[in-house]
């Protein structure tokens, strides 16, 4: 039986510190570029050790909002808030470019990335802010999102992302975190959730049932308290299910 090897891409750049450490066990990785958190130096640290771990580079933009790490919803205007998404990516391809790296994808971070998932105004925002890099990189979004079905009719290439550390709605949104239920750390459960997306193209959703998704990368954040635990554990079992993280 052939094995079937999937992509696993965590958040970094954030001031978790732990790059040196999950960066050897990814696929890709996101980097915030200034909007919820992360600098210059920062950005060029992760950037380095991706190239060092052979670990493909995306640009994390976010909300301009560090005060609350990007994950409220923020009201102003649609030309400022153009403006910061294309000032983020600049300043972070600007560091790519010095470094001889390559953008790879873009992922929207955060309240972003959810509150593009079903607000069409937002999603059209966000895909003329990104428009230059159309067809140098893909963007990453949720399975049958507003944001998803959009950048798709406007010919973007885009890869589907499913967590791998947090609960699913019926409606496959997120599981808020303020809700008790909203994460998985779990290793072992982090497995079986992986292994349904995976094998069945399924997510086990709070309703307690099972939801068809499809899922091109699959992603643990960088600050969840047992990231690293869980893809160790990961490396170690996937291969006894015929499944292997790529590179």
């Amino acid at each position: 039986m052939n094995k079937i090897e999937i992509e696993i891409n965590a958040d970094v750049g954030e001031g978790i510190e732990n790059e040196s450490l999950i960066l050897p066990l990814l696929s890709s990785c996101s980097i915030a570029c200034g909007g919820h958190t992360g600098d210059e130096s920062s950005m060029r640290k992760a950037v380095q050790l991706a190239l060092k771990n052979k670990v493909k580079i995306g640009a994390h933009p976010s909300y301009p909002d560090r005060v609350n790490f990007g994950r409220l919803s923020m009201v102003m205007s649609s030309e400022n808030l153009k403006a910061s998404i294309r000032s983020q990516l600049q300043g972070f391809v600007n560091i790519l470019n010095k470094e001889n790296a390559i953008l790879h994808h873009i992922k929207p971070h955060g309240a972003l990335y959810n509150d593009m998932a079903s607000n069409l105004e937002l999603a059209t925002l966000f895909l003329e802010a990104i428009e230059p890099y159309k067809n140098k990189v893909k963007l990453y979004v949720p399975y049958a999102s507003v944001s998803a079905k959009l950048a798709l009719r406007n010919n973007f290439n885009i890869a589907y992302e499913v967590f791998l550390d947090r609960n699913y709605n019926a409606d496959l949104t997120l599981v808020s975190r303020k809700q008790p239920n909203a994460l998985l750390t779990d290793p072992q459960e982090v497995l079986d959730h992986l292994l349904q997306l995976v094998q069945k193209k399924q997510v086990l959703v709070t309703n307690g049932v099972t939801v068809h998704i499809k899922a091109d990368t699959y992603c643990i954040h960088s600050d969840t308290s047992s990231a690293l635990q869980i893809l160790t554990y990961l490396h170690s079992e996937l291969p006894n299910h015929n499944i292997v993280i790529k590179k």
